[in-house]
């Protein structure tokens, strides 16, 4: 599969900082969405709330691929791990990314990071088989 080696979690980080950096003013709790529901309460979805779904959504993915044992698992991982370092670099320290929104991002990089890492090592713990020797 050729989406081995690429965290999936770069999508909606890259798609977060080229809204924040090249449309000034644009803010992620604008509604994107506004429906009426049955109980005449009104549901409404942000354009920040759109992306952690598709972050979401991503995240699942990410952990499908961290049941497949693979040399390119590990590099997965790896890359992974470099991704949220940077997340958590860049919401330190740019002004730009102190929201919610991308707080929101970072924590499910997070969970992507240990969930892969548990996920590998739990399935590389069932391939690994112990034999008995009976002595007679």
């Amino acid at each position: 599969m050729f989406m081995l080696g690429f965290p999936l979690l770069l999508v909606p980080f890259a798609i977060y900082n080229i809204v924040a950096f090249l449309l000034s003013g644009f803010v992620w709790t604008d509604p994107l969405l506004q429906v009426r529901m049955i109980s005449q309460a009104e549901f409404v979805l942000t354009f920040g709330d759109a992306l952690v779904v598709v972050a979401l959504v991503f995240l699942f993915l990410e952990i499908a691929k961290a049941t497949r044992m693979s040399r390119r698992s590990v590099v997965d991982h790896v890359l992974s791990l470099l991704l949220f370092i940077a997340m958590l670099i860049e919401f330190l320290v740019v002004p730009e990314t102190a929201t919610a929104t991308f707080f929101l991002l970072l924590v499910i990089a997070f969970v992507d990071v240990i969930a892969g890492f548990t996920v590998s090592l739990r399935t590389a713990q069932r391939d690994v088989s112990l034999e008995t020797v009976r002595g007679d």
